[in-house]
């Protein structure tokens, strides 16, 4: 036997595979199975290697292609052994080795073998065996087999008849079966099937409705037994292919919602009192609890009915449909409505216990009707522009009302969904309220309280936030606030407290929805705002650098949402650069921190945050963002004006929003009562940051070295230009 040269010689994976056969698949009656070590050990090698695909290449010899096909052979008759064994842990090695054979092998292997493999499988599905995790291994078995059947077409007609074959044994699991692991993986098979051949189920879809509702209706599953079942729902339209299955079936699903909507919202919806008790006697606390159970599970059947209508929206369909929109945004008004305020037609002693047991749920009620709209605005998509001012309304009042984190956070991803899909015209309408909300979760005053009540959200917009309407010469209320709360003021800058209690994913979605907000329709919005939203970004990436939101609580919060202090560095300076980025008349007011705070992004280790600034970097040079000179001799400029003696750093973002009318005041006001680059009197041009610096060299009477473009030390850095400053 002659060595193979290296580990890829192809002469090594027969070798390998024969190996593998011999140490770890067992015989039937002789050799104990693996161990799950030693599975997860063959699986890993048989991925790594691709030790069942066949791939030859073309210079190969025969003897080889032979040897390697000789040795796939044995693998599947070895395990076609432990298949039929009677044994049920080794047939369960058997069949799920089988299942990634089936992923592996090659295409011609698999379409030669396939029928005989689903021979052999399907009746071990039998729901009168007592060894569930056989069952659950073989649907998962042949859900690998059938997902991978999909992609031929010239087999859909086998797959089609094979596939029937499984639809009754599939629902009797549904219908009979007490595991739940048996029911998920039953559920999934019967999803593929209807994937990947719908019209397999034609024959019994009604007996298919009925077993998986019955198994939604049915409390005992968990939830991922719930979500596979809804799925299901979802799918069986597709078996018959004509629009009016998929509107009935959303019909039936919307009126069962509602159905159970009017017994779990006894007594909490405007209009809709309780009727007075029967003979006017009070409800016992044993009827109360029974009353309590039952809304309960209703309130845990209505989430997983919206799934299977999200799912319906969002999934492609083999007809064009008519999608009902009126009763979905209702049906999503009518829940989002509901917080909990009971009618004061409830009896007192069962006022209480019922405003805790329906405040408890509503917030997973109201995830699910957020889920739904977004479904709604993701399958619609530009056909929803007639309805477009009515899900504003929606948004704008329940933005307003809701203060769960976890809700906000749902309801930027769908703002940002709905502005991505509509276009600018949303911008227009709905821009206000993003930003005035963004201005509280970002903390951008330093109250370190996230969402406050609607008096203090009221005083914050009204005073923080610049209207979008703002006209010339007007100055930002920002400035006045911050007067008001002079211990919050940094070097021109307002800090964020330490105690803030917004958590990092909520300020990540409200930096995302400002980042598309200025994408999509930012380019209208006033140079005021502009740089108001500037200095919010500024502050937020600054105090993002500097880890002051870095706290136990806030850790935990995110680890939820699987993000770090580093998505949020990396969603500020996103939502920066596109403010910087924007086609405004005047150079950004704060460019010069933005350009700073890029800089030290490039520096840090983490490769992400690094990448991305370098990008940023390189946009701002190139779409000329910094007018006649480089990013590097702004730089330079800023650095060498910070050490002329009397130079105030405000007066450096003044000079680069070129004192433009409408620009926001320095936050940190210059002692002298002269305008530096003129003053509200006079109609001011952009300044050239040359003529700046020529004017501050004669008045303070120094020098500034000018340094040519090759002398820049590499990489560019305000440091760097000290240092070669310093060396001059």
């Amino acid at each position: 036997m002659a060595n193979v040269k290296n580990m890829y010689d192809i002469r090594l994976k027969p070798r390998l595979l024969r190996s593998l056969i011999k140490d770890y698949l067992p015989e039937e009656f002789r050799h104990p199975i693996p161990s799950p070590h030693e599975l997860s050990y063959l699986v890993e090698t048989l991925k790594t290697f691709r030790l069942l695909s066949e791939a030859f290449p073309e210079e190969c010899s025969s003897d080889v292609v032979e040897n390697w096909t000789a040795a796939v052979d044995d693998w599947i008759e070895r395990l076609l052994i432990l298949v039929t064994c009677e044994m049920p842990d080794k047939c369960w090695v058997g069949v799920s080795l089988l299942g990634l054979t089936c992923q592996e092998c090659s295409s011609s292997r698999f379409l030669s073998s396939y029928s005989f493999w689903l021979d052999d499988l399907i009746p071990l599905l039998d729901p009168s065996s007592e060894a569930q995790t056989l069952k659950v291994v073989c649907c998962i078995s042949i859900s690998d087999l059938f997902t991978r059947l999909g992609g031929y077409s010239n087999a859909k007609k086998d797959g089609t008849s094979y596939a029937a074959k499984l639809v009754q044994p599939l629902l009797k699991l549904l219908n009979e079966d007490t595991s739940e692991t048996v029911l998920e993986a039953a559920a999934t098979l019967l999803c593929t099937i209807l994937t990947f051949f719908p019209s397999s189920v034609d024959c019994d879809y009604e007996i298919a409705e009925t077993s998986v509702v019955s198994q939604i209706m049915s409390w005992r599953s968990n939830l991922n037994v719930l979500k596979r079942c809804a799925q299901c729902l979802s799918l069986l339209p597709k078996s018959r292919g004509d629009d009016e299955s998929w509107l009935i079936m959303i019909q039936k699903i919307l009126a069962s919602i509602n159905y159970n909507l009017n017994d779990a919202f006894l007594g909490l919806e405007e209009g809709k009192d309780i009727p007075t008790p029967l003979g006017g006697q009070e409800m016992s606390r044993e009827a109360f609890y029974l009353a309590r159970r039952r809304s309960k599970q209703l309130l845990h059947l209505i989430p997983t009915l919206m799934l299977s209508c999200c799912m319906m929206l969002v999934n492609p369909y083999p007809a064009q449909v008519s999608v009902p929109i009126n009763s979905l945004l209702a049906l999503v008004e009518r829940v989002l409505k509901v917080d909990g305020s009971l009618s004061q037609s409830l009896l007192p002693t069962t006022a209480a216990m019922q405003q805790e047991f329906i405040c408890s749920e509503l917030p997973a009620l109201h995830l699910a009707s957020l889920d739904l709209l977004e479904a709604i605005i993701r399958g619609v998509r530009s056909q929803l522009l007639p309805h477009a001012a009515e899900i504003i309304g929606l948004l704008k009042e329940y933005f307003r009302r809701c203060v769960l984190p976890g809700l906000r956070v749902k309801i930027y991803m769908i703002i940002r969904i709905f502005l991505l899909t509509q276009g600018i015209g949303v911008a227009l309408h709905i821009g206000e309220e993003v930003i005035s909300n963004a201005f509280i979760d970002l903390d951008v005053i330093g109250y370190g309280s996230g969402v406050e009540s609607s008096s203090a959200r009221s005083k914050i917009t009204t005073e923080a936030l610049p209207q979008l309407s703002c006209k010339k010469r007007k100055r930002v209320d920002v400035t006045r606030t911050l007067e008001e709360h002079p211990e919050r003021v940094d070097s021109g800058v307002p800090v964020l407290e330490n105690n803030s209690t917004s958590p990092t994913p909520l300020k990540i979605a409200a930096l995302e929805a400002l980042e598309t907000l200025l994408t999509m329709g930012g380019a209208l919005r006033s140079d005021c705002l502009q740089s108001n939203i500037e200095l919010l970004l500024i502050n937020v990436a600054t105090n993002a650098f500097d880890g002051e939101w870095d706290t136990e609580e806030d850790k935990v919060f995110a680890a939820m949402f699987h993000c770090n202090s580093v998505d949020l560095q990396i969603a500020a300076l996103r939502a920066l650069l596109a403010c910087l980025l924007l086609p405004v008349r005047v150079r950004p007011c704060h460019l010069i921190k933005g350009l700073e705070l890029f800089r030290k992004g490039k520096r840090e280790r983490e490769t992400r945050l690094a990448e991305f600034c370098a990008h940023a970097l390189l946009a701002l040079e190139n779409c000329g963002q910094t007018g006649s000179f480089s990013i590097t001799e702004i730089a330079y400029a800023e650095c060498s004006y910070s050490h002329v003696e009397g130079f105030n750093h405000n007066l450096s973002e003044k000079v680069q929003s070129g004192g433009q009318e409408g620009d926001i005041l320095p936050l940190s006001a210059p002692q002298s009562s002269d305008m530096w680059l003129g003053n509200d009197n006079t109609e001011n041009t952009e300044t050239d940051i040359q003529q700046a610096a020529e004017d501050l060299l004669a008045e303070n009477r120094k020098e500034v070295m000018v340094l040519e473009p090759d002398q820049y030390p590499n990489p560019i850095s305000i440091e760097g230009v000290n240092e070669v400053s310093q060396d001059g």
